[in-house]
């Protein structure tokens, strides 16, 4: 017992608990740090719960009519990509611009989307919240 004692352990904390003290610290760090994570890497970091509310539509610069099934569709094209690679900036840099930057079709290719139907019916419904012709 004097041994224990000696290397600095405590005989009569198991190893349970110092697993639990370990994950309180985690705990307590992540606490830290996440208030000063940008804003728009923790809305990417989201589990999908960010907001596809008209005033994020407007965020991203998206002049056209808001439908928020389109909306959802296309952000979901990033939130995939997102899930991808894992990369906090790629979500806000695939939205940009109302879904019209290089990531965005960077994103399409990606994801395997490169079917003419496919591309042709996203591109239509950029062309819709966007406002731009096709």
């Amino acid at each position: 017992m004097a041994a224990l004692q000696q290397n600095g352990r405590h005989p009569h904390i198991s190893y349970s608990i110092r697993s639990l003290l370990g994950l309180a610290i985690l705990l307590v760090v992540l606490l830290a740090i996440l208030p000063n994570y940008p804003t728009s890497a923790m809305s990417a970091l989201s589990s999908g719960h960010h907001s596809l509310s008209k005033r994020s539509f407007f965020d991203i610069n998206c002049k056209g009519l808001y439908d928020k099934s389109i909306f959802a569709r296309l952000d979901r094209i990033c939130q995939d990509c997102y899930s991808l690679y894992r990369e906090p900036e790629l979500h806000t840099l695939c939205r940009k611009n109302c879904f019209t930057t290089n990531y965005f079709k960077g994103c399409l290719d990606a994801l395997l989307i490169n079917d003419e139907k496919d591309i042709q019916r996203v591109m239509k419904e950029i062309s819709i919240i966007h406002q731009i012709p096709i």
